[in-house]
């Protein structure tokens, strides 16, 4: 969260204010000891409210109380744990936004390129596309403001596009084979924020979910994904929560019990006030059925590792990547009546083996953060056998096998990062981002082209005759990249690979990104072939 609690020139920490009146205390201890008496009397009995009172009447010059109370709280969480936080009135519509499953606007997704807003998709039923705003369309003006050539930002875009449902906005559009601007006018509305990402078919009985976050609309979303690829055959699934960093733990609870049999439980949730609170599977167990494999990597957090510590310790599934994030606290939000928010870790959550996966934070918050780079840095991310785990915090699951707490998810199956295939000439070309940018260029030049494929097997059938790798491997020596024969020997495939991807992506969104991206994806890959090695999946559980 992007919190705005440095202090202003008048703002003053709590501690900072208390020493403060500590000092004044001493200076006037010979002059008045009665008044002394009287005012440490008070502070003892609310020492905040008498600080900041004292602060506000005595204090040499004139202070903003509020601004004081407002940059004091965040401090005070900050002692607690990682988690706590502070949620500003001005803050807390973005902050809620993702997860409750919607916003107000106009419905496109835009990128700036060359200092000029593109819309790369319109939401199919949207507000832009019932009016008429096509794929490729650059914005040119808003309510007769130029916005393009002025090196505008995401966010003043995103200040100037979204606004009330209802109300509207004016916006110009510089659109390929048109010479002049075309106008429209364009009444915000509702904008659905899904939380997955996209389901297909793999092949004829594996299913695919990727699944971004865990939002109110989260369960629903899921349901209908489920129904979606069953009707396509669906047998067993590949659940992707890699890079889920959680979400309402409500929504964990609801999927999970979808892959369990009755009265298996799922979390269980327990603090100093607040007493063991068990979640148990009911009677959905719609997926009960499916042959199952989870997908975490050291991003997946949370509600993330509530669902994989139930499959894992109910032995329902294999968990196949890299060890989880490692949050095991539960937030209770609390509102004040200004809109301001608080969110107070209250309790923590245990996996049905009674593991709490929560990683310490007694060093701070900054080594709280800095330990997915420590792992990185100690080998983890190349080797399994390079997480050392204490038998003080070995669980076993209900058929025997050992598991661990105290540090995320453990994965049944390790994939260590990949990087067969990464060159210099890799590296040089995505920190210019020159694979996004050839995608966009080449897709906006063949647009007419490309769209008439109505399915991303037929378009990449049309790419796989075009010369991708050649075009592209000269578009980046114009831009200072040049080409390297041997590096490419090396690298080749990933590059035309993600191109391919992401020009799937300008024509059918997600659904087509992942379809293409998935060849190179040896997590994936390995969670395929896991499943349909059904024996194997019986083994490793055993």
């Amino acid at each position: 969260m992007n919190q705005q609690n440095k202090l202003s020139k008048f703002g003053i920490p709590l501690l900072i204010a208390v020493s403060i009146v500590l000092g004044m205390y001493i200076q006037k201890q010979s002059e008045n000891k009665k008044e002394r008496s009287y005012h440490a009397k008070g502070m003892a009995n609310n020492k905040i409210d008498a600080v900041l009172n004292y602060i506000d009447q005595e204090y040499v010059d004139t202070v903003n109380i509020s601004e004081i109370i407002e940059n004091t709280i965040p401090q005070i969480l900050d002692d607690l744990d990682p988690h706590s936080i502070y949620i500003p009135a001005m803050d807390y519509d973005a902050m809620n936004e993702p997860l409750e499953g919607n916003f107000d606007g106009i419905g496109v997704q835009f990128n700036i390129q060359n200092d000029t807003v593109t819309v790369i998709k319109t939401i199919l039923g949207g507000p832009s596309e019932k009016v008429g705003i096509k794929d490729g369309d650059r914005i040119v003006s808003v309510n007769d403001s130029l916005i393009a050539g002025i090196g505008i930002t995401n966010d003043s875009v995103m200040k100037l596009l979204r606004g009330k449902k209802g109300t509207k906005v004016n916006v110009g559009i510089f659109r390929r084979g048109e010479s002049d601007l075309v106008y429209f006018t364009i009444t915000r509305d509702k904008i659905p924020l899904y939380s997955i990402d996209v389901s297909y078919m793999i092949d004829d009985k594996t299913g695919y979910i990727k699944l971004s976050k865990f939002a109110r609309t989260t369960y629903k979303e899921f349901q209908q994904a489920v129904v979606k690829l069953k009707a396509l055959g669906m047998k067993q699934l590949v659940f992707d929560l890699r890079g889920n960093s959680g979400g309402y733990m409500d929504a964990a609870i609801n999927i999970a019990d979808e892959f369990l049999e009755n009265s298996k439980l799922i979390v269980y949730t327990e603090g100093k006030a607040r007493p063991r609170s068990d979640y148990f599977a009911s009677h959905r167990s719609s997926c009960i059925d499916l042959g199952l494999v989870i997908l975490i990597d050291d991003w997946s957090a949370s509600a993330s590792e509530i669902v994989a510590g139930a499959i894992q310790d109910n032995d329902r599934g294999l968990i196949v990547g890299r060890r989880s994030f490692g949050k095991g606290l539960v937030q209770e939000p609390v509102m004040f009546n200004d809109g301001s928010s608080l969110r107070l870790t209250i309790a923590r959550y245990y996996t049905p083996a009674g593991r709490s996966i929560q990683k310490p934070y007694d060093e701070g918050q900054e080594a709280y953060y800095h330990d997915i780079q420590n792992r990185f840095v100690n080998g983890e991310f190349q080797e399994k056998d390079s997480i050392h785990q204490a038998d003080s915090l070995k669980y076993y699951t209900s058929s025997g096998r050992v598991v661990f707490g105290g540090g995320g998810i453990m994965p049944d199956v390790f994939i260590p990062v990949d990087t067969t295939g990464v060159s210099d000439y890799l590296m040089k070309i995505r920190r210019k981002g020159l694979e996004y940018l050839f995608s966009f260029e080449y897709t906006d030049k063949n647009r007419q082209k490309l769209s008439q494929f109505k399915n991303v097997e037929l378009l990449t059938g049309y790419l796989n005759k075009q010369n991708i790798l050649d075009e592209f491997v000269s578009f980046a020596a114009k831009k200072g990249i040049k080409k390297d024969t041997e590096e490419l020997e090396l690298s080749g495939k990933i590059i035309e690979v993600e191109i391919k991807a992401f020009i799937a992506r300008n024509i059918f969104d997600n659904e087509g990104f992942y379809p293409v991206i998935q060849e190179i994806d040896k997590t994936l890959l390995e969670g395929i072939r896991l499943l349909e090695s059904n024996n194997e999946i019986i083994n490793t559980i055993k």
